[in-house]
C-alpha cells in the first residue's frame, strides 16, 4: 500500500515543462480507511476526502484525500500502528482496547495513534429474517451468525454478548461474511442471523429490508447492564421506528461513538488542516447520510483515552473547546 501512495505522490510532484520553464505541482497524499461498502464508513469517509481534497492546505500544498474500504476498526487500527495509511475510523472500543493493549490487542499496544475527534454513533443492530425463530440472544445457541472479519469491533461484541447470555462462540456456528455478503447469505436461508455496527440506516440492511421481512433483535435487560459494566464506550439507544422497512417499533439496542484516528508520524499542520476542513463543514457531511448530521463540534474532543493529535488539539484550542 506503502509503494502505490509513494507512486501516485511522486507523479503528482512530477515537473512539467510550460516554454522550458520547470513548475512542480506538489500535492500531499491523505488516505482515509472506512471499512465494507455496505456500512455507513464507505460513505462518509468518501465525503469527508472530498472536503479535504478541496479544503486543505499546506504549505501552499494541496492535500489530496481518497477513501479506501478496508477491514473496520481492529483492521484500520493495525494499519495506522503500521503506518500503512494516515487516518481511519476506528470505534472508540476499539481503539481503546488499541491504545492500551486489552481485548484483541492483549499485550501489544498500539502506542502511535492519535485520535483527530469524535464522529458519530455506531449502531449495534442484530439483524434476522423474521421467520427464522430469533426474538432474543438465547435464541442464538444452535444458530449460524456472522459478526464480521476478526478485524471488525463486532466481533468481539459477539464474544461479550454470548458471554453475558452465558454462552460461547462455539455454541454458536459462526460465519465471518461481509456486511453485504452476511445480508445475501440471510436473504438466501444461508445464514441465520448477523450482527452490524454502523450508523443507521445502514446500507446493506435497508438492502434487506426492502424484499425481506427484517426482525431487529432487541438487546436489553440485565444481561446488557453486565457488558456495560465491561464496554463502558457502548450506551444504551433506542433505534427509531421505521429506520428500516417494516421495522414499526423502537429497538432498545447499544451504540457506540466512532473516532476518526490518525498517527504520530502524520505532521501537526496536516492533522490540524484536515480536522479543520472536517469540522468546519460538517452540515456537508449529512447530505451524503443521515449520521454525517450527528457529526459535532461539541462532541469531536469525547475521543476516549487515545490522545488528541496535536495538529487537532491547536484547532480545538482555537474553537474553545480545550483549554
Amino acid at each position: 500500500m506503502k509503494l502505490n501512495r509513494r507512486l501516485a505522490l511522486a507523479l503528482v510532484a512530477a515537473a512539467v515543462t510550460v516554454s522550458g520553464a520547470a513548475i512542480a505541482q506538489q500535492r500531499i497524499f491523505f488516505g482515509v480507511a472506512t471499512g465494507g461498502t455496505g456500512g455507513t464508513y464507505y460513505p462518509l469517509g468518501g465525503m469527508l476526502a472530498q472536503l479535504i481534497s478541496n479544503k486543505a492546505v499546506v504549505d501552499g500544498k494541496k492535500i489530496t484525500a481518497t477513501a479506501e474500504a478496508a477491514g473496520a476498526s481492529v483492521a484500520n487500527a493495525k494499519l495506522l500502528g503500521n503506518k500503512d495509511i494516515e487516518s481511519a475510523f476506528v470505534a472508540a472500543d476499539i481503539l481503546d482496547a488499541a491504545y492500551n493493549g486489552k481485548g484483541q490487542f492483549n499485550g501489544a499496544p498500539i502506542k502511535n495513534l492519535r485520535a483527530l475527534g469524535a464522529l458519530y454513533p455506531e449502531t449495534v443492530q442484530l439483524i434476522t429474517r423474521a421467520d427464522r425463530g430469533i426474538n432474543s440472544v438465547k435464541d442464538l445457541k444452535g444458530k449460524s451468525i456472522s459478526s464480521g472479519s476478526p478485524g471488525s469491533g463486532q466481533y468481539q461484541l459477539l464474544t461479550d454478548l454470548l458471554t453475558v447470555y452465558g454462552m460461547k462462540r462455539s455454541d454458536i456456528k459462526e460465519d465471518l461474511s461481509s456486511f453485504t455478503q452476511a445480508v445475501d447469505k440471510i436473504k438466501d436461508g444461508n445464514l441465520d442471523a448477523t450482527l452490524i455496527t454502523a450508523g443507521v440506516p445502514t446500507a446493506a440492511v435497508t438492502d434487506f429490508a426492502q424484499s425481506h421481512d427484517l426482525k431487529v433483535i432487541p438487546l436489553s435487560g440485565a444481561e446488557i447492564g453486565e457488558l456495560l459494566k465491561q464496554q463502558p464506550y457502548y450506551t444504551r439507544v433506542k433505534m427509531p421506528a421505521n429506520s428500516y422497512k417494516g421495522q414499526t417499533a423502537p429497538v432498545d439496542t447499544l451504540a457506540v461513538m466512532a473516532v476518526w484516528t490518525t498517527h504520530d508520524g502524520v505532521s501537526d499542520a496536516i492533522a490540524y488542516e484536515v480536522t479543520k476542513a472536517l469540522y468546519e463543514n460538517i452540515a456537508i457531511m449529512g447530505q451524503v447520510h443521515v449520521q454525517g448530521k450527528n457529526i459535532s463540534l461539541e462532541t469531536a474532543t469525547a475521543v476516549g483515552t487515545a490522545p488528541i493529535h496535536p495538529g487537532a488539539l491547536k484547532y480545538f484550542k482555537e474553537k474553545g473547546l480545550v483549554k
